[in-house]
Order: structure tokens, then C-alpha cells, then sequence
């Protein structure tokens, strides 16, 4: 049980990066498409920095959670820091609309968070009861996170076709 709670607070800590880390993957090749390999490099670097100080700060009081979550932060400094080059460079600029289905995303995100949230509560003790009856518990709250998440885009008006970029 305390190797699952260690492993659950590590979980936590990364995911609050984990949009940091998926944008710098897709943010990045906007500078090497164009033969820029210095700006990511030098993003990536004080990122680093960024990450070992919040490394230093973070350890002591929340140990292997404090590592994860300065590397999640990290990742986050270097996602903003690669949009802000990019839209400063002209070469990303958000088209019209963008803010709203972003904002519509979040609240639907938002929300599933909170099922999801609640449902974990519902789980109980992960250990109690046979394997069909665990794992049926989880089936739910994962199936009942799916349906708030697209239950909300659909009372939004987000259509899954919205998801598609369409080529002008």
C-alpha cells in the first residue's frame, strides 16, 4: 500500500506537465521546419534550469513527487516559452474562434476531472473485492469520464468533425 501511494503522488506530480510535455512536442518542430534549431535549444536550456532550481525547492518537502512535478513545471516554462517565440516570430497565428473552443475544451475537461475525481472516491480500496469486480468498478468511472467529457462538448455545440483541421 505505501509503494501505492508513492507511486500515486508521482502520478499527480508528472500529470500537471503532461500538456507542457505533448505541446513542446508539437511546438518544437515549428523551429526546426525552418531551420531554427538555436531558439528550442536555448528554450530547452533555461527550461532545464527552471527545472533543477524547482528541483531544489520541491524535494525536500515532497521527496520523489517534488522531482516530478519540478520536471511537469519544467515542461510548461518550455511550451509557453516555445508559443511565445513562435507567435512572436509570426510563425503561428491563432485562427479566429480558437479562443472559445479552447475555453468549451477546458470546461469539458474540467468537468470530466471532477467525475473523475468523484468516481475515484466511489472505487474505494483498490484491493477489496475479486479482479471482475475491480476492474467493473473502473470500467465505470472511466466510461462515466468519457461520457461527461463528451456529454459537455456536445451541450457546448463541439461537434467531433470541429476536431479535424480543414486545409484552406
Amino acid at each position: 500500500s505505501h509503494d501505492l501511494l508513492m507511486t500515486q503522488q508521482a502520478l499527480i506530480a508528472y500529470s500537471i506537465g503532461l500538456m507542457g510535455l505533448i505541446q513542446v512536442k508539437i511546438l518544437a518542430p515549428g523551429f526546426y521546419a525552418r531551420q531554427d534549431v538555436k531558439t528550442p535549444v536555448r528554450i530547452g536550456i533555461f527550461s532545464l534550469l527552471c527545472t533543477q532550481a524547482m528541483n531544489l525547492m520541491f524535494v525536500y518537502h515532497l521527496r520523489h513527487a517534488g522531482l516530478a512535478l519540478a520536471i511537469g513545471l519544467g515542461s510548461c516554462i518550455n511550451a509557453s516559452l516555445l508559443y511565445m517565440a513562435l507567435r512572436r516570430q509570426e510563425i503561428f497565428t491563432p485562427q479566429p474562434g480558437w479562443r472559445a473552443f479552447l475555453t468549451k475544451v477546458v470546461v469539458a475537461t474540467v468537468l470530466m476531472s471532477a467525475a473523475l475525481w468523484l468516481g475515484a472516491s466511489w472505487l474505494g480500496q483498490w484491493d477489496q473485492g475479486g479482479m471482475l469486480a475491480r476492474s467493473g468498478r473502473l470500467l465505470s468511472v472511466i466510461v462515466a469520464g468519457v461520457v461527461v467529457y463528451f456529454g459537455t462538448l456536445l451541450l457546448a455545440g463541439i461537434r467531433p468533425r470541429d476536431f479535424i483541421r480543414r486545409e484552406k
